[in-house]
């Protein structure tokens, strides 16, 4: 199915896709029943695509308590995942007619607000289909852009080429725990057989966002991913 991949991921870069991935969910499908159900757990594979964020918009986040900074974020996240949703539609529609099953999952919908969780996990099809390793925020890390990009998944039944996951590159580097207002993040390195919970404490980051809504009107943080060194600029 190496000529159906390479027609998506084609495509996918005409969409304004900068990363393509192919995951091979069922070493993972105990983790993908339990978040998501039968339904999502049932398809084999998953395309993983991603868009890389503007570092104009990125860079200003460090000015986190005003508005204008916390807004242009706002404003470019929503577009970005706009334009994933699209994407993922289409590519699911050429799988579709190339007779394969293709369920698409939006960029960023929560099926579960207490955890902070969707359907099914972009960031871990994204580090099964070998596009970047899991960081100590539990942020998708990859080696072009850190992880100053928006992720969106289709499911697929379609037998294409899956990729594997790469060395996590954190080493040492502790910067996005720290810089968390509320320590969310535990510091913890990922470890596929471990939960969520004991890398990061997502009451803590859901309770801050909401705080930061009714305060500033917009709960957008993303300080881990503006300070990340693997997404700053290499002179």
């Amino acid at each position: 199915m190496s000529g159906l991949r390479d027609e998506l991921a084609g495509y996918s870069k005409d969409l304004g896709i900068d990363l393509f991935g192919v995951a091979d969910l069922t070493t993972a499908r105990d983790f993908i029943l339990r978040q998501g159900g039968e339904h999502v757990a049932s398809f084999p594979r998953a395309i993983s695509m991603g868009t890389r964020l503007l570092d104009a918009v990125i860079d200003e986040l460090y000015r986190h308590e005003e508005p204008s900074a916390i807004y242009g974020y706002s404003g470019h996240y929503e577009s970005v995942n706009a334009n994933l949703d699209r994407a993922s539609m289409l590519i699911a529609k050429r799988i579709q007619d190339a007779g394969f099953k293709a369920y698409p999952q939006v960029a960023s919908q929560y099926v579960n607000m207490r955890r902070l969780e969707g359907a099914i996990s972009h960031k871990l099809v994204a580090n099964l289909a070998g596009l970047g390793w899991i960081g100590r925020n539990c942020l998708l890390i990859t080696p072009s852009c850190g992880p100053r990009l928006r992720l969106v998944t289709v499911l697929t039944d379609a037998p294409l080429e899956a990729g594997r996951p790469i060395p996590n590159g954190c080493g040492d580097c502790r910067k996005c725990v720290d810089v968390c207002p509320v320590n969310a993040s535990t510091g913890t390195t990922f470890d596929p057989s471990e939960p969520r919970d004991v890398r990061l404490r997502a009451h803590l980051c859901r309770e801050y966002t909401q705080r930061r809504e009714q305060r500033l009107g917009v709960g957008l943080c993303a300080l881990c991913v503006y300070v990340c060194p693997h997404g700053l600029k290499k002179e």
